[in-house]
């Protein structure tokens, strides 16, 4: 198996490039949010399940998760919450370990290192067992803010509702094994990125 890095990081963080960047450098990635947003899909199992357990009004006109007003629930009620992620945990952890056997099996040029990027990996301590190592994204709360405001037009209440559900910044800088800042341009975050990569190809170099 090759070695693999477990990437987190606050909402508006920047995971997502973080992760894009790597990709493109030759990593595998494997995205919970991703594998969570397929299989709530319309006519997927998730979306199904979700309309079985919570009315149908938790789903959109076309049968997928309506995620904001599921979020309003989650955020208010704490079995609801738990209700959820019993649900969807089993399913996305099935997706996980697909894609890591999927993985395994290739070469080194082809596959060096796997990320599974799990935006609450500091707070429910998912998927930390698969890893080598924990890469954290980090900005300033404020430019987290910002950055969801402006790509999903939420306000700021909503935001930092959210960040009142995860882990702090120090929290998770403190979990961490390797950070990479995203609190200037494109050009020092792709380098950055550039940076950590030739560690994790050093790391998957050892032998075993």
């Amino acid at each position: 198996m090759p070695p693999v890095i477990a990437l987190t990081g606050g909402i508006g963080s920047g995971k997502s490039s973080v992760a894009n960047m790597l990709e493109k450098l030759g990593a595998a990635v494997i995205d919970t949010d991703e594998i969570a947003h397929a299989l709530t899909a319309a006519g997927h199992a998730g979306a199904l399940l979700i309309g079985q357990e919570f009315g149908a009004e938790y789903l959109d006109s076309a049968g997928a998760l309506n995620r904001s007003r599921m979020r309003e629930l989650v955020f208010s009620d704490a079995p609801a919450k738990q209700k959820l992620e019993s649900l969807l945990h089993p399913m996305i952890r099935s997706g996980v370990t697909a894609r890591l056997a999927t993985c395994a099996k290739k070469p080194f040029d082809e596959i060096p290192y796997i990320v599974i990027v799990v935006p609450l990996l500091i707070e429910t301590g998912a998927y930390r067992e698969l890893a080598q190592r924990v890469l954290v994204v980090d900005c300033d709360e404020a430019q987290q803010v910002a950055r969801v405001m402006q790509r999903s037009g939420l306000t700021v209440e909503a935001v930092t509702a959210i960040m009142a559900h995860q882990a702090s910044r120090q929290e998770r800088r403190r979990n961490a094994d390797d950070i990479v800042r995203n609190d200037g341009d494109l050009q020092a975050l792709q380098e950055a990125v550039e940076a950590i990569h030739l560690s994790y190809l050093k790391l998957a170099r050892k032998p075993a």
